[in-house]
């Protein structure tokens, strides 16, 4: 229950990002799917840091919506394998395969998988978006295996947790 508590703040604070967007956060739900053995990964991040986040160390600010879908995956994928990385053994990190994007009023879902060795346990994920770009961003992830259902939170000082089903 004191987890609960905490986590309910920050999903309040989320809630009211389509009204103000004066702090920066994410949120990722994680479904462990044991008759694929894989994990079905959806992320909703705000277009404006998104956009911010693609446009680190590039000559011009990207913009998503005057992207064609074909310049625009490689640069999710990317950033994606940059900053979400998940490992069932130290030092090997599972591909990520981008599934899908959906545009929503103003942020978007990122869809993509990762495959899972016949016997995980677990994964260690390492949720860095947008942490070296915003002091205040939050990574708010929610992992769901059958009935299992947590919840996690990712700042700056803690990148990286175990998620276990």
């Amino acid at each position: 229950m004191p987890k609960l508590l905490r986590i309910l703040p920050l999903l309040l604070l989320i809630s009211l990002a389509a009204w103000a967007h004066t702090y920066h956060a994410s949120l990722m739900e994680v479904r462990f799917n044991p008759e694929k053995k894989r994990l079905e990964i959806a992320l909703k991040v705000f277009t404006d840091d998104l956009e911010n986040a693609l446009s680190q160390g590039q000559p011009a600010p990207y913009t998503i919506d005057r992207l064609s879908r074909a310049q625009l995956d490689p640069l999710l994928l990317n950033l994606l394998r940059r900053e979400v990385q998940l490992s069932t053994q130290p030092g090997r990190v599972l591909p990520l395969t981008l599934v899908g994007l959906q545009k929503e009023t103003d942020s978007h879902w990122l869809f993509f998988t990762a495959p899972l060795p016949a016997n995980a346990t677990s994964v260690m994920l390492r949720q860095g978006l947008l942490l070296a770009v915003f002091p205040d961003q939050m990574n708010l992830v929610n992992l769901t295996a059958g009935k299992q259902k947590e919840s996690f939170l990712f700042r700056s000082g803690n990148e990286e947790q175990e998620l276990k089903w």
